[in-house]
């Protein structure tokens, strides 16, 4: 057994709309970039959609742009990468059927890449990967259950992130064979800069369940993380090679963080480092860490929590005017209420995703001031400039 071992977790990639035809290009990651991931001894990426070969796609009205695979070609880069485990449980694996959930994984296979959240049934879904590195290293990965489509004994999908039972099962077995147990988490709300208070709860459950780190994506953009005794969980690593235009109507989803953890048998660190897509170039460079990337403990995250909330709301009116502009382009504060005070609106699941009821009212109070209180007054301004 090796006593040390690293991994280098990316955020969301994607090569859609202006990263389309990128695996060509020799210079889409910046030779700073690949040295990072190949210090590494794994680089764990968030594949976010199935490699197959698609008829080209309509992508002209705002819902088919949320449609997302991948040219096969997309591997020459993920093997540049370095990238020896595909995170596939997110909410765009299936978007070309349980064919592309299958042709993907026999071409990790094919390129001896361990997979990871997905599988042709719940079995496969929920197995974790196993290293025999560093008294051991467990990894699985689980997906919110509104965008990811649930495995089951004859159905390919995702582990979700409501099943508890598998989820404790998972984090048992590993810690009786490993020394760490790493959660991967596809979930949390878009382009939020803290997460809600019930994406919070959960992450923190994970890890008194037993699990030591969580590791989250899907926001598309970069979220804070946070120290819990000595475990940690990392919000959201926002974007690392993706670029829409769906994506563009928000802030900072240009940014991202790659995290290094770093494993001994006693202990683990960790180390971040920024990186940014250059929109002229469609190139991923390395960048100064954001400023939303704080640890915010406890008593931050409840001065700020309403101010995020705000945040949120703004971000989700961009969103909806993006994608119906001839509704929402003119819409006054009652229609806005309307929707987000709809207990059967698009998307929401109670206390899990998209919960407006609590978000909406909490969002109301940030005229309260509380968020004065912060020390963090960088990522008061952060979260300010998005408003």
């Amino acid at each position: 057994m090796k006593k040390k071992s690293s991994f280098v977790f990316t955020g969301d990639i994607g090569f859609d709309k202006y990263m389309d035809k990128k695996w060509e290009d020799k210079h889409l990651i910046t030779d700073g970039v690949l040295r990072f991931l190949h210090s590494s001894d794994h680089v764990v990426a968030n594949v976010e959609g199935a490699l197959i070969d698609l008829p080209p796609q309509d992508d002209t009205s705002g819902v088919k742009q949320l449609i997302h695979a991948m040219n096969p070609n997309a591997i020459k880069v993920l093997n540049h990468m370095h990238a020896d485990v595909w995170n596939l449980c997110n909410n765009h694996i299936l978007d070309a059927g349980e064919e592309g959930v299958a042709q993907t994984m026999k071409l990790a296979k094919e390129n001896h890449v361990q997979t990871v959240g997905v599988g042709m049934n719940i079995e496969e879904a929920a197995r974790p990967l196993l290293f025999d590195e560093a008294g051991g290293i467990g990894l699985f990965s689980v997906g919110y259950r509104r965008g990811c489509k649930p495995a089951d004994t004859n159905r390919a999908g995702c582990l979700l992130w409501n099943d508890m039972e598998r989820i404790q099962k998972n984090i048992d077995e590993i810690k009786k064979m490993c020394r760490w147990c790493v959660i991967v988490c596809h979930g949390g709300e878009e382009f939020t800069s803290l997460p809600s208070s019930y994406t919070r709860d959960r992450y923190h459950k994970f890890l008194e369940m037993g699990a030591d780190i969580v590791v989250a994506h899907h926001p598309h953009v970069p979220m804070n993380y946070e120290t819990v005794n000595d475990k940690v969980i990392f919000y959201s690593l926002g974007n690392f090679i993706f670029d829409t235009d769906y994506q563009r109507a928000q802030y900072n989803t240009e940014h991202g963080i790659l995290v290094k953890i770093n494993f001994t048998e006693k202990k683990f660190t960790w180390d971040a480092w920024g990186i940014r897509i250059n929109r002229e170039l469609e190139h991923v460079r390395t960048a100064k860490l954001p400023d939303i990337f704080a640890d915010v403990q406890e008593e931050e995250y409840r001065n700020l929590e309403a101010l995020a909330a705000k945040m949120m709301v703004s971000a989700y009116k961009r969103q909806l005017v993006y994608l119906n502009p001839k509704e929402y382009q003119n819409a006054n504060e009652q229609k806005w209420e309307e929707n987000f005070l709809n207990s059967k609106r698009s998307g929401r699941v109670e206390g899990e995703a998209l919960d407006f009821q609590i978000i909406y009212p909490l969002a109301n109070t940030a005229e309260d001031g509380k968020w004065k209180k912060s020390k963090l007054t960088k990522v008061v301004k952060y979260i300010q400039k998005q408003i």
